[in-house]
């Protein structure tokens, strides 16, 4: 006598579609909250920066350790032109450092800003694609070389090969072995990867229409790589301008190498100096004991250059929001 299965009860079709419905419903339920406490940790990350470098720099609720401003005048560490917290007559004034910063940042611009732009102005509209295959990547390249070795370059090559028979073989000035020109030449050849990357994006997502339109008016290429496409991608290129800058003024070993650690302050490019990014790391791998003023120091000028960060994002945040409302 053959042996039969019991047949398997009949399925309900409303009844499957909603357990797949509620399954859906509970994975997206998961989904969406990992990707809220992803960027809710990014959140708290930015908020316990904010918290540390201020309760450190400004206000300490521990009585027997003060933050520095408890310490320091604030009057003192925005214009004494004097910078020495590892001396025994101490200063504490932040101009050599922000100084020096600043000159290099804007060195940098100068020489990687025109080089990043015009590259992408010619991979975007004049290169033809199998230019664009080898030049791209070999441009690329510059972004993946360590910064020490750059560093090294501007100490080893730039300054004893370029500046010195320049200003100090033809007009007689004083080039130091590490100065604050070298640094910047450096830090800005480091930039023209990022500026070009972002800025042929940027040229790339330009409509076509809009390249037509001009040459059907009877323009030439220049005219509308120029007055056409450069204008309408003006938003994307004050992104790239903008990441090259973060990334000039908060370079730290290129800087530490071939700009020198004295806290001078000066306006001559060609002699040594110290940037903030600098000091903090020469201050945070030394030997100085935690909790003592100069150890605060450190914090204070973490709060400076991350408010000078905060200010050019703002800017360019602004512009960005003008001129893509102007081009949509």
């Amino acid at each position: 006598m053959n042996s039969r299965s019991p047949a398997s009860p009949p399925t309900d079709p409303a009844r499957d579609l909603a357990r797949r419905l509620t399954l859906s419903r509970i994975g997206e339920s998961i989904v969406q909250s990992l990707l809220f406490l992803c960027a809710f940790a990014s959140i708290l990350t930015t908020v316990g920066i904010v918290y540390v470098l201020v309760s450190e720099t400004f206000v300490s609720a521990n009585p027997s350790d003060p933050a520095f401003f408890q310490r320091v005048s604030f009057v003192e560490f925005l214009t004494s032109t004097r910078w020495s917290p590892n001396f025994a007559d101490k200063h504490f004034g932040i101009l050599p450092l922000l100084t020096s910063s600043l000159m290099i940042t804007g060195i940098a611009a100068l020489v990687g800003m025109p080089i990043g732009i015009l590259s992408a102005v010619y991979l975007s509209e004049y290169a033809r694609p199998r230019t664009r295959a080898w030049v791209k990547p070999a441009l690329e390249v510059l972004a993946g070389v360590p910064t020490v070795v750059y560093g090294y370059f501007g100490v080893t090559f730039v300054t004893p090969f370029i500046l010195r028979p320049v200003f100090g073989g033809l007009f007689g000035m004083d080039v130091a072995g590490r100065n604050l020109l070298s640094a910047g030449i450096v830090v800005g050849i480091m930039l023209i990867p990022m500026v070009c990357s972002l800025s042929e994006d940027a040229l790339r997502a330009v409509p076509r229409s809009l390249r037509e339109a001009g040459y059907a008016l009877g323009s030439t290429k220049y005219d509308v790589s120029v007055r056409v496409v450069l204008p309408a991608a003006f938003s994307g290129i004050v992104a790239s301008f903008l990441l090259a800058l973060s990334r000039a003024i908060g370079e730290t070993m290129a800087v530490a190498i071939a700009g020198g650690n004295s806290p001078v302050l000066t306006l001559n490019p060609l002699q040594s100096g110290q940037t903030m990014t600098s000091f903090i790391v020469s201050m945070a791998m030394g030997d100085t004991p935690i909790g003592t003023i100069e150890y605060k120091s450190l914090y204070a000028v973490a709060f400076w250059l991350f408010l000078v960060t905060l200010i050019m994002n703002v800017i360019s945040q602004s512009v960005m929001r003008r001129y893509r409302e102007v081009y949509q």
